[in-house]
C-alpha cells in the first residue's frame, strides 16, 4: 500500500459527505497505508473548516488518537527550508500548510501527497522535482 502526506482538502472532503470529492477521497484513503502524515498547519486548517459539522472536529482528533493520522512534521525544526520555499513561491502565494507539505515531501521521499489543490502540480521539492500526487485533478 502506498504511503501519503495528506493536505487539508481531502481531510475536509472525507468528513463532509456533501463535498463533491468525498467519495473519491474515501476510496483513496482505503487504498493508502496508515498512518497518513500531516503537519500542524493542515490540522489547524482542517479543524477550522470542519467546525460547522457536528462531531467532525472530534472525529478528526479521534483519527489522530487512533493512529490513522500522524503529525509527522514540526514547523520550528524546518524554518530555514520553509522560508526558502515561501520566498520561492511568493508569487502564488504559498500558504504555510502548502509550504510544510512540500517540505514533508522532501523528507518523506516515498510518500505521495493526497490533495485537491492544483498548486501542488506547480510546486517542486528539492528545487526542481515534481511531487508525487494523488489528486482527482491528475486524472
Amino acid at each position: 500500500m502506498p504511503a501519503a502526506i495528506v493536505d487539508t482538502g481531502p481531510l475536509v472532503a472525507f468528513l463532509d459527505r456533501s463535498e463533491r470529492h468525498h467519495r473519491w477521497v474515501a476510496e483513496r484513503i482505503e487504498e493508502l497505508a496508515a498512518p497518513l502524515l500531516l503537519c500542524e498547519p493542515v490540522l489547524t486548517e482542517a479543524m477550522h473548516l470542519v467546525a460547522r459539522f457536528p462531531g467532525a472536529e472530534d472525529t478528526l482528533l479521534a483519527l489522530l488518537a487512533n493512529g490513522a493520522l500522524l503529525l509527522g512534521f514540526h514547523v520550528e525544526e524546518h524554518l530555514p527550508a520553509l522560508r526558502k520555499l515561501h520566498r520561492k513561491y511568493r508569487d502564488r502565494p504559498m500558504s504555510l500548510a502548502d509550504c510544510c507539505i512540500v517540505r514533508m515531501a522532501e523528507i518523506y521521499e516515498r510518500h505521495s501527497v493526497l490533495t485537491l489543490d492544483s498548486d501542488f502540480s506547480v510546486y517542486r521539492k528539492n528545487g526542481n522535482e515534481h511531487l508525487l500526487l494523488i489528486s482527482p485533478l491528475a486524472n
